[in-house]
C-alpha cells in the first residue's frame, strides 16, 4: 500500500512479457527484482505437489529454491516443539514465563540471550499465546523443559531435518531446512499426524498401459470390478508420527495465528484458514507456511546470497501478503469447511491470560482444545503457580510442569 513501483509499456518489455494477451491499459515491470524467492502447495491427504514456483526467472536460473535452497526457517519451526509438548502432556493453556533468559555455552563462549522480536518481556503466559505472538523466550524454555533430544526426533519425524543439531537455538528455526520439506511437515499437521511424501507424479505406464510405477502403494482390489457406483474401500496404511488429538491442538493454535497473530493480516472471515509466519536474525529470510482443511502451501522471500531483506521486512510483511493472495484465489470457489477435529476432543472457552475456564462472551475469551480427560481450571480453584507446578494436578500432566 503507497509502494511506487516503475513499469514499461508492453511494447518495450517483449522479453518480460510470456504467454500472456495484452490488454490495453497493461504495463509490465520495468525491474528485475533483486530479490527472489519460492511458493509451493501440496494435497495434505495425499502430498501430490499442485503448484510449485523456484523462483523470478526459470529463464535467469535454474535453481528452484522450494527444493534446493536450504535456509533457516525461524519461526516456522516453532509449532513442532509445541507439538512435542502437546504429545508430552503440556496443555495449550500451560503457562510459560516470558522473561530474560540468559544460557552459559561453555567455557570461553559467550552466553546466549534469546530475546523477542519486539524486545519486550510478557511474564506467564498460555502456551497459545506463545506460538500466536511467536515469543522466542517462551519457546526457548519449553525446549529446555523437554529437552532438546526430543525437538531433535520431531525434526527428524516430520521429515525438517534428519541431524538437527542438539543446541537450544535449534528450537527458534536456527537449523536449515527447504520449503518443500517445511510445507509437506504442515500437512501432517493439517492431515491429523499421517506421514505424507511430496510427489510431482502420481503414475507412470508404459505404451501398453501397464502400470509401471505408483506413488500410492495401496492395493486396490475392487477398482477392477464392473460395479459400477460402487466406491472402494482402501485402508489408509500411512504411518501415524504424532497423536491426531495433538496434531488438532496445534492446528487449533495455528488458526489463532492468523486469527489474533503474527498472520492476521489475511484475516478472512470467508476462509478457514491457519498457518506461521518465520523470520531469521537480520530479516534475512521471510517465509510464511500456511494452510486451509484440504490444502498447504508455504511461502518463502530471500536473496540467493544471504543479506537482509530491509528493515521490519518479516514474514508478516514480506511472505504473508504473497499466501495471502494465493490462498483468496486457490479457494475461490471452493467449499468452506472447518478443521476436522478427532472424537473426544472437546472446546472449551478459557480467558486467554490466565489459560483458566471463563464465561463464552467474555472480552478475553478464546475456544481452546482438550483431550480426553483435560479440561481447564474453573476460576473457582484459582490458577496459582507454586514452585514451578500447578497446584491443581489436573491442570496439567506431571511430566509438564509450568516453566518459570
Amino acid at each position: 500500500m503507497g509502494d511506487i513501483i516503475m513499469v514499461q509499456p508492453p511494447e518495450e518489455a517483449k522479453e518480460r512479457i510470456r504467454d500472456y494477451k495484452v490488454q490495453e491499459g497493461d504495463f509490465a515491470l520495468g525491474q528485475i527484482p533483486a530479490v527472489n524467492g519460492a511458493i509451493v502447495a501440496l494435497d495434505p491427504h495425499t502430498g501430490r505437489i499442485l503448484a510449485m514456483s523456484g523462483g523470478y526467472d526459470y529463464r535467469a536460473s535454474e535453481f528452484n529454491r522450494a527444493t534446493q535452497a536450504r535456509r533457516q526457517p525461524g519461526s516456522a519451526f516453532k509449532p513442532f516443539v509445541y507439538l512435542a509438548a502437546l504429545d508430552a502432556g503440556y496443555l495449550p493453556t500451560t503457562r510459560i514465563l516470558d522473561a530474560p533468559l540468559v544460557v552459559d555455552q561453555g567455557r570461553n563462549k559467550k552466553k546466549w540471550k534469546p530475546a523477542n522480536y519486539t524486545k519486550k518481556f510478557y511474564g506467564p503466559s498460555i502456551m497459545r499465546v506463545g506460538i500466536e505472538q511467536s515469543r522466542n523466550l517462551m519457546t526457548a524454555r519449553l525446549a529446555m523443559s523437554l529437552g532438546m533430544e526430543r525437538v531433535q526426533d520431531y525434526a527428524k519425524r516430520f521429515g525438517i531435518d534428519d541431524d538437527l543439531p542438539p543446541l537450544l537455538s535449534m528450537s527458534l528455526g536456527a537449523g536449515e531446512t527447504d520449503l518443500l520439506s517445511l510445507t509437506a511437515a504442515y500437512g501432517i499437521l493439517v492431515n491429523g499426524g499421517h506421514k505424507i511424501e511430496p510427489s510431482l507424479i502420481d503414475r507412470v505406464q508404459d505404451r501398453f498401459g501397464k502400470t509401471i510405477y505408483r506413488h500410492d502403494k495401496r492395493d486396490c482390489g475392487g477398482c477392477q470390478t464392473a460395479d459400477i457406483g460402487k466406491i472402494p474401500m482402501l485402508a489408509d496404511e500411512r504411518p501415524i508420527i504424532t497423536d491426531p488429538a495433538s496434531a488438532y491442538q496445534m492446528v487449533s493454535m495455528l488458526e489463532g495465528v492468523v486469527e489474533r497473530g503474527t498472520g492476521r493480516k489475511i484475516r478472512d472471515d470467508s476462509l478457514v484458514l491457519a498457518g506461521k509466519t518465520g523470520t531469521t536474525n537480520d530479516n534475512t529470510n521471510a517465509w510464511f507456511i500456511g494452510f486451509a482443511p484440504d490444502l498447504v502451501a508455504g511461502v518463502y522471500v530471500g536473496y540467493d546470497t544471504p543479506r537482509p531483506l530491509g528493515k521490519r521486512e518479516t514474514g508478516s510483511t514480506a511472505a504473508v501478503p504473497i499466501f495471502g493472495q494465493f490462498i483468496k484465489d486457490a479457494l475461490a470457489d471452493a467449499p468452506v469447511i472447518p478443521f476436522r477435529r478427532p472424537n473426544g476432543v472437546n472446546i472449551i472457552p478459557v480467558n486467554v491470560e490466565t489459560g483458566l475456564r471463563a464465561n463464552i462472551d467474555g472480552d478475553k475469551t478464546v475456544m481452546e482444545t482438550f483431550k480426553p480427560g483435560q479440561f481447564p481450571q474453573s476460576t473457582g480453584e484459582g490458577a496459582r503457580i507454586i514452585d514451578g507446578q500447578f497446584n491443581d494436578a489436573k491442570q496439567v500432566a506431571p511430566s509438564a510442569p509450568a516453566l518459570y
